[in-house]
């Protein structure tokens, strides 16, 4: 997927595939403070530009991710 094609908002696991991570390993770290979060309702969001900040990428670049590929 590009880094202009991704949505505003991620959900934690889609979060969690970004990084590589499982779901219960980007749940922790989004209650640890880790991963940045907010609340809507019942609904725990990722805000997409600062997840990618905290990866080091531009919100917009050109780039892509490979959620499957193995550093």
């Amino acid at each position: 997927m590009r880094l202009k094609e991704l949505p505003p908002t991620l959900s934690v696991e889609q979060a969690g595939e970004m990084l590589g991570i499982p779901r219960a390993t980007a749940y922790r770290a989004a209650a640890a403070g880790q991963l940045p979060t907010f609340r809507i309702g019942r609904r725990l969001l990722v805000p997409t530009a600062r997840l990618l900040d905290l990866l080091g990428l531009a919100a917009d670049g050109e780039g892509s991710y490979d959620a499957q590929a193995k550093p």
